[in-house]
Order: C-alpha cells, then structure tokens, then sequence
C-alpha cells in the first residue's frame, strides 16, 4: 500500500496473469479490514508480459476481482522504459541487495531472504501461492466481447490506462 509504506510480497512457482490475480487477492484478504471506505483501487503496473492492458486472461480475471471485492480498479501502466518512477522497482533494488550473492535455489530461500529484508523500517509481509499456474492461457476475440465492454479505456492513453467498474450485484462487503 503505497500510502503506508506496507509492503506485502507474494511469491509462488510460476508467474502468470492468473497468479498476479490470485496473489491481489490474497493480499486484499488480508487488508481489507484496514481499508475504510475505499471506493477505488489504484494499482500501478509496469505493463510486463502478465499484466499487460492486452492481456485477456489478466484482464478477465481483473474484472472478476473488481466484481468480487465490489470496488472499482483503475490500472494506471507506467510506459516502456520508466520503470524508475516505479516505487516497486526501488522495492526490488532492496531486495536484491538483501539477497546479495545468495543462490536462490528454491521458492524457501527466496521466502527466507525476503523476510530478512527491511521496507520503511519494517519487515514485509511475505506469503506464497500454492497451486499451479500453467502458462499461455487466453480468450479469443469473441470470448474476449463481453468482458471488453466492462473495460472503460482512456480516450487519449487506453494502453495504459484503464477503469474496470464493478457490477453492483456482484458486491460483496466485508
């Protein structure tokens, strides 16, 4: 949460559209109570290969996500090459440097060195995705129609920014 300097890092075998989905729930699960009466989540990406604004499997389970929490997502790209505006990138600066010359053989001594590392003076939280996550899963155009419309695209930058409104049927408080 950029507002608090808190910091959650959640790691599991195998990036891909689906585990960053799994992985913003899991750590809404575990904020949402601190949260008030937010309306809107801002998440700021850096446009990769998982997360991408042309993404569809990404983009359907964002709007699935948004319907499930009932709040609205507006993901906000950072263009290609402007990674250090990123305040995540400064993140991962530190981590490495935790890490140092450490062989990161597995999934537990990449756990073990996060939680060793220090963000704004406090330990992250640090969790794991279980479960797999098979690569290259997408939607064709036309199973890509009905979740598009949900899409509300920047007029003047709709590759790297987008609003996903929740349906209000869908909402779930708590």
């Amino acid at each position: 949460m950029l507002a608090s300097g808190a910091l959650t890092l959640i790691f599991c075998q195998r990036e891909t559209s689906d585990s960053w989905v799994d992985g913003l729930s899991l750590w809404w699960e575990s904020v949402k109570g601190q949260l008030g009466r937010v309306k809107r989540l801002v998440i700021y990406l850096d446009n990769g290969p998982k997360n991408a604004g042309n993404r569809t499997q990404w983009l359907r389970r964002m709007i699935e996500f948004a319907d499930w929490i009932g709040l609205e997502i507006r993901l906000v790209y950072y263009p290609a090459y402007h990674s250090k505006y990123n305040p995540i990138e400064h993140c991962w600066g530190v981590l490495e440097q935790k890490w140092g010359g450490t062989l990161l053989v597995g999934l537990k001594v990449m756990l073990q060195q996060a939680r060793r590392m220090t963000w704004c003076g406090r330990p992250p939280v640090v969790k794991r995705l279980h479960g797999e996550y098979p690569d290259g899963v997408r939607l064709t155009r036309v199973q890509m129609q009905p979740y598009e419309k949900r899409l509300s695209r920047s007029q003047t930058l709709p590759k790297y920014d987008i609003t996903i409104t929740p349906i209000q049927a869908a909402r779930q408080v708590g």
